[in-house]
């Protein structure tokens, strides 16, 4: 709380335990789905662990003054520690299935403020205008260049489903965002393209949220 207010934030004591509890909840899910794939961490590895994280802060008195510090009891200590360890092997799984490349689209975009003048530039690319040097007028920092990108990246699910959906060179229609008035146009397609370091850990995040949504909405959460 007093980082929250020192940073000029501030959240309820409720909002903060509904955090907690959604972090737990979502821990928990993640160690029963570990031990449903086989894993769990046997008490000779959990040892091992504790002894290196004494070893590491000096010595097991220093440990023991930390867990006190932090409201935990030796046993209460191993269970976190197991239920962590247990809750990132099932975390690292998820992950890992992912692979490093997917189907992307190179795509490049005229954002407008306006719905009159997005028609007018369609307008215009109907009758022949060229779409790289329109989109180079209303942006000529970057040409209205959305890069490579897969499917579950974008902020805006519309404009995405308009790039996957489009022929190379075909201009979209026009798309309303909370943005403005975008038309798109997709430059060059590859069906498994390596991913950016970005894209892939967006599609990371989203895989992990999508398994705990899919475990939670198959739990009983008492």
């Amino acid at each position: 709380q007093e980082v929250q207010t020192a940073l000029g934030q501030t959240i309820s004591a409720e909002e903060a335990s509904e955090i907690v509890l959604n972090d737990l909840i979502d821990q928990v899910l993640l160690v029963q789905g570990a031990h449903e794939a086989g894993y769990l961490l046997e008490d000779a590895e959990l040892d091992a662990r504790i002894a290196a994280l004494a070893e590491e802060i000096g010595g097991e008195e220093a440990l023991s003054t930390w867990q006190a510090s932090h409201g935990y009891t030796s046993d209460s200590f191993r269970s976190s520690l197991k239920r962590a360890a247990e809750a990132a092997w099932m975390r690292d799984s998820i992950l890992t299935n992912l692979s490093g490349t997917a189907e992307q689209v190179h795509a490049q975009q005229i954002l407008l403020y306006n719905r009159e003048t997005a028609e007018d530039v369609q307008t215009k690319l109907t009758e022949g205008a060229d779409f790289g040097d329109l989109a180079s007028a209303y942006e000529p920092k970057t040409s209205g260049d959305l890069g490579w990108f897969p499917r579950g990246y974008l902020l805006e699910a519309s404009i995405e489903e308009a790039a996957f959906s489009l022929e190379i060179g075909q201009p979209s229609e026009i798309i309303e965002t909370d943005v403005g008035f975008h038309i798109i146009m997709v430059l060059e397609k590859e069906a498994d393209r390596l991913l950016t370091p970005d894209a892939l850990l967006s599609l990371q995040e989203k895989a992990l949220l999508d398994w705990l949504q899919a475990k939670r909405e198959t739990s009983t959460i008492e």
